[in-house]
């Protein structure tokens, strides 16, 4: 980066130092946590020294220390299973109503909000691509796009079927009701990607964006929805006033989609992204959230629950989402590793 010429090519010197951003993300945080393990064990050295008298005020300190740098360790062993190629790329999450009815799209309506809250709390930029109201109440689809840090690594943990069981506020009787949904998360993929989508592969139709935007964007054919005719993926935007825009990012998501699908099939896993949802509806959830009779979150990958229903739906996600990443990790390759006291 300090090299004569480096900011000749704009281009090239974005992809730089983007990729410097990545190593600091990485490094920074081992190298700020090493003085305080240094602090700890000079504390260790008080504590063992120090009158009766004094100890016990150390020993209190020491105690509260660990336990931070315990929480610290959780933090910096989550971010080291984010090593796929893809993980420290934005994500494209994508919620679609499924068997219920209205009660499936308030549902999706409920994820959408959830999403959002959990995309706040971890700090990442959200960008609403496409918003469809649902024909009573909700809505029956949404696409966001999260911009952080290994936003596609942690969001990738989300996706799947998820269940809600509740008694229904849309029932006069008062019965309790099953809901599905299904979310769907891919990595935005930069436009320098090796993969080509030919004019003749898809169907480009423009239809005037609803919702919110003034008269302009309400009059005029801006919202893009692309069609890739080999595979049936769609996609849509209308977050943008001009048609252009919404096309490129249509076109970004698009691309995104066909990427995940490509590499599925070089790996010959097609049910571990896209299969493994199956239908939206009985046996292909993933996670149950349980209002009555009784209140509980379960993730049926990993076994992780909580009962604190509200808390998970305010954006709440983390030990979830933690949970099914170190269930992912290999257990058996650190096996041979000896730890010295």
């Amino acid at each position: 980066m300090s090299s004569a010429g480096f900011w000749d090519d704009q281009k090239a010197a974005q992809v730089v130092i983007a990729e410097s951003n990545q190593c600091k993300q990485i490094i920074e945080p081992l190298v700020k946590f090493k003085p305080k393990v240094d602090d700890l064990n000079a504390l260790i050295e008080l504590v063992e020294e120090a009158e009766e008298a004094d100890g016990a005020e150390y020993l209190t300190e020491l105690t509260r220390m660990t336990a931070e740098l315990y929480e610290k360790v959780d933090e910096l062993e989550i971010q080291s299973f984010l090593s796929g190629p893809m993980d420290h790329n934005n994500a494209i999450l994508s919620i679609q109503a499924g068997a219920g009815g209205t009660e499936s799209c308030d549902w999706a309506d409920m994820l959408y909000r959830m999403y959002t809250r959990w995309a706040e709390r971890r700090g990442f930029k959200i960008e609403v691509l496409d918003l469809q109201q649902g024909e009573e109440a909700g809505i029956s689809g949404a696409s966001l796009r999260l911009e952080g840090p290994n936003a596609y690594g942690y969001a990738k943990a989300e996706r799947g079927v998820h269940r809600l069981v509740r008694i229904s506020p849309f029932d006069s009787n008062s019965r309790r009701h099953t809901s599905f949904c299904a979310v769907d998360v891919v990595a935005e993929v930069s436009d320098d990607i090796d993969l080509e989508i030919k004019p003749d592969e898809i169907r480009i139709d423009l239809q005037r964006a609803s919702g919110a935007g003034g008269q302009h964007v309400n009059k005029t054919e801006s919202a893009v929805r692309l069609t890739h005719l080999a595979t049936n993926i769609v996609v849509y935007c209308q977050s943008q006033r001009s048609q252009h825009k919404n096309k490129d990012q249509a076109m970004r998501q698009l691309k995104s989609k066909l990427y995940e699908l490509k590499l599925d099939e070089k790996r010959q896993e097609m049910e571990k992204f896209y299969g493994e949802k199956g239908q939206i509806g009985w046996g292909n959830q993933i996670r149950s959230y349980v209002f009555q009779p009784y209140q509980m979150v379960k993730d049926l990958r990993t076994g992780v629950e909580t009962g604190n229903v509200q808390a998970v739906m305010d954006g709440d996600l983390d030990a979830f989402v933690n949970g099914w990443l170190r269930a992912g990790c290999p257990r058996q390759r650190n096996k041979d590793v000896q730890i010295e006291d």
